[in-house]
């Protein structure tokens, strides 16, 4: 993106109001709500290594066959501006001649989301007192002391900020296969490299690991590249993501579930399906009018509850309430329907090559051992959720430090609820250290969709600008 000049990329001297440490799409809304609300001069920096702001993992593809898996009309960046992105979409005409309902309706090219995004900050920065600095480091490490925290930066380099907010985005989990990790970096490619999938396009077979998602973006990027061999998509659960469908919204209260344990919520959101579709409603309806109760659903359930719904249930929750454009789902359908591609529900066991043979071995769920013989593997397993595993340095750091702690059911960093502060090892909350996004999984369970990280940076922003006044001599 373009600097004007109250951005830059060259540090300087005197100590920030607030660092925000991720620069994708969380990083972005939060900057973006502090410049709105300032009413003074705070100095902010926005830490984020990659060269383009916004675009994290989700929004980075440049390719139009890659799509929201919401409709425009439900994107907007702030709450209380709901078409907004519309705006941006008519503004740049990025469909011609597309009236604005219908507009509302489409699924977008994710590409725009970024660019929007992107556009949003330019306009927030012109209009603000505050003035933003934007630096191409990662932040390696933190520590508090009495005005606020120091921040390691590459190279030996330091710089101090009164406040700081947590927005480092999403990992890719590794691929669960023994020997992957002894396998030349071309043989492996993560579903996120969008670019480095297509390279993998041909005639030969290639395997995917993981249906969700991440695997949808990955056949279309294949099929648009020209690939015309098989595409083994394998998994545990062997189930492809659900489409969207159009429809009014069934007639029930979602707060009449928030008393029930897990097994009464299953068989009442069952009954509401049936009943939808008896009175000529979608299925999907019902997901929806629950949708914005969430993260009340995770919280209000015991612990026992969750564990059994981590358990037992999550994967096809997942289906059902991440779901795709019907075109997307059509497109999976035809190849399906074709023979190109293979579902097969397995277990990896490992991967190998031999001179110039890939091969990929794993068990069936009918309890038959399968090998496949491939040209190359994509890594489609999704978001890494749990703690330990989390290979950002910085958020290995604040756990080692005991800064931060495991969240509920080791996902994620726990941290207050209601609010948004990191809690420390032990359980403090730490009021200049905010957090949102993916990082607040295992506490909200929904909180890395747009509607989620839109409310959480715009009630942080609150949090933030109000400390920083008060901390104002």
């Amino acid at each position: 993106m373009a600097y004007n000049r109250c951005m830059t990329d060259s540090p300087r001297s005197g100590e920030l109001d607030l660092a925000i440490i991720g620069g994708g799409a969380a990083g972005v809304l939060v900057a973006i709500q502090v410049l709105r609300q300032a009413r003074a001069p705070l100095a902010l920096a926005l830490f984020e290594p990659a060269s383009q702001l916004a675009q994290g993992i989700a929004y980075a593809t440049p390719w139009p066959e890659h799509l929201l898996n919401v409709p425009a009309a439900k994107m907007s960046a702030f709450p209380d501006q709901p078409g907004d992105f519309l705006d941006y979409l008519l503004a740049i005409d990025a469909y011609p001649g597309e009236p604005r309902e219908v507009l509302g309706e489409r699924y977008a090219s994710r590409h725009h989301f970024a660019a929007y995004l992107q556009q949003r900050l330019q306009d927030a920065v012109a209009a603000s007192p505050a003035r933003l600095q934007v630096l191409a480091q990662p932040v390696l490490g933190l520590q508090p002391d009495d005005h606020g925290y120091q921040l390691q930066l590459g190279g030996g380099h330091t710089r101090h900020a009164a406040q700081v907010v947590l927005a480092t985005g999403n990992s890719m989990r590794p691929l669960p296969v023994s020997g992957a990790d002894a396998l030349p970096a071309d043989d492996v490619i993560e579903a996120w490299d969008y670019d480095g999938v297509r390279t993998l396009a041909g005639a030969h077979a290639l395997a995917i690991v993981g249906s969700g998602l991440s695997m949808a973006d990955t056949v279309l990027a294949l099929v648009a590249a020209g690939h015309t061999g098989p595409l083994h998509v394998i998994s545990r659960h062997g189930l492809l993501p659900l489409p969207h469908a159009h429809g009014g919204l069934p007639d029930f209260d979602p707060a009449t579930l928030l008393p029930m344990t897990l097994r009464q919520r299953m068989h009442a959101l069952r009954g509401y399906a049936r009943q939808a579709q008896a009175d000529g409603l979608p299925w999907q309806g019902v997901m929806d009018r629950i949708r914005p109760h969430g993260q009340a659903l995770w919280c209000s359930l015991d612990d026992a509850d969750q564990r059994r719904f981590l358990r037992h249930v999550v994967r096809y929750w997942d289906v059902h309430r991440h779901r795709i454009a019907e075109q997307v789902h059509a497109q999976l359908q035809a190849l399906q329907d074709s023979g190109q591609l293979h579902l097969h529900r397995a277990r990896l066991q490992r991967v190998g090559r031999e001179g110039a043979r890939l091969w990929l071995s794993g068990r069936e769920a009918a309890g038959g051992e399968r090998q496949w013989t491939i040209g190359g593997v994509i890594n489609a397993t999704g978001v890494e959720t749990r703690a330990s595993a989390l290979r950002n340095p910085l958020l290995q750091q604040l756990q080692a430090d005991g800064l931060a702690r495991p969240g509920p059911h080791g996902l994620g960093l726990d941290s207050t609820v209601p609010g948004d502060r990191l809690l420390s090892a032990s359980g403090q909350p730490q009021a200049r250290l905010g957090v949102l996004g993916s990082l607040r999984i295992g506490s909200l369970w929904e909180s890395l969709a747009v509607p989620e990280l839109r409310q959480q940076a715009q009630a942080l922003a609150t949090q933030m600008v109000a400390g920083a006044a008060t901390a104002m001599p």
